[in-house]
């Protein structure tokens, strides 16, 4: 019987310490700005996109401090380190999200029930600004939203944020040719929907890795198939696939080989296919001469 643990670390953990930096940096003051100038001229769309904002912010310390607590080195008592920290962050980002919906959807409601005359031209001119702000702090997360749903989860919130910042302008825009101040709570149902739509996809994909399910970019069945492919190899059981971070995958399998002994390099072989195959980084593969040798699925008493 043979086991071999293999660790394989992928180029995907890029430096994003300037991008949370920059990103919380300038959103901090634009939320100061936004919540004033909301405030003076009564918008309950600046407001209600301030509040976004805010929760914006708290989702980047989330996810920088995740990333941060993700290096950690192992120990005794935690033999992964702090990695799962970042899909408790992505989760708890979603969650965040959520609860920022409701306080708007709130406030809105108030609003329409009490209209209030909203100055347009002050709100197309900040949430103006908004937008700047939020694409470039998006386009920083671009790149990496693809491999880590703690990065996508940062790019979401930005992204999001712009778009909202732009429906703003143009409901500051069609109050002015209008004065159908209504347009004011209306455009923040229209961002409701918006964060919502967007934070969905999140909060799913967050909730499953904290299970510890398959990651959604692996396809459990062939993995299978090609440990199961591998020369030798008459079984494939205690196959497990989990993500230890929001960019690592680990995996634990038993192959079956009656025949002859496998040696190291058929193991070590295995493994960089399971990362190059799978993007798979952490695997620990077991070989055994029948499927009853040792089995890790306790028995019934």
């Amino acid at each position: 019987m043979q086991r071999d643990h293999n660790h394989s670390h992928s180029s995907q953990h890029r430096n994003y310490n300037k991008a949370f930096g920059f990103g919380i940096a300038l959103n901090v003051i634009y939320i100061i700005v936004e919540a004033t100038f909301g405030l003076i001229i009564n918008s309950m769309a600046l407001i209600a996109d301030a509040g976004h904002n805010f929760s914006d912010v708290l989702g980047l310390l989330l996810a920088w401090g995740a990333i941060y607590l993700s290096k950690f080195s192992t120990t005794s008592k935690r033999t992964y380190g702090f990695r799962k920290s970042t899909i408790l962050a992505a989760l708890f980002n979603a969650i965040i999200l959520l609860i920022a919906v409701g306080a708007i959807t709130i406030e809105s409601i108030r609003k329409i029930l009490e209209p209030e005359p909203v100055g347009g031209t002050t709100m197309m001119i900040v949430a103006g600004v908004g937008v700047i702000i939020n694409s470039l702090t998006a386009i920083l997360f671009m790149k990496g939203r693809e491999t880590d749903i703690n990065i996508r989860g940062a790019f979401l919130h930005m992204a999001a944020d712009a778009g909202v910042s732009l429906g703003v302008v143009a409901a500051g825009l069609l109050i002015n040719l209008t004065g159908f101040f209504l347009l004011d709570p209306i455009i923040s149902f229209v961002i409701v929907v918006v964060i919502t739509i967007g934070t969905w996809s999140l909060l799913k994909d967050s909730f499953h890795l904290s299970m510890d399910a398959v990651p959604r970019n692996i396809v459990f069945e062939e993995v299978k198939k090609y440990l199961s492919s591998l020369e030798g190899v008459k079984e494939v059981h205690d196959l497990h696939i989990w993500a230890m971070s929001t960019t690592e995958t680990a995996l634990t399998a038993h192959l079956v080989i009656p025949g002859e002994l496998k040696d190291d390099k058929f193991l070590s072989k295995v493994c960089k296919q399971l990362h190059h195959k799978f993007g798979i980084e952490h695997s620990t593969i077991q070989v055994e001469k029948n499927s009853q040798s040792a089995s890790c699925e306790a028995e019934n008493v």
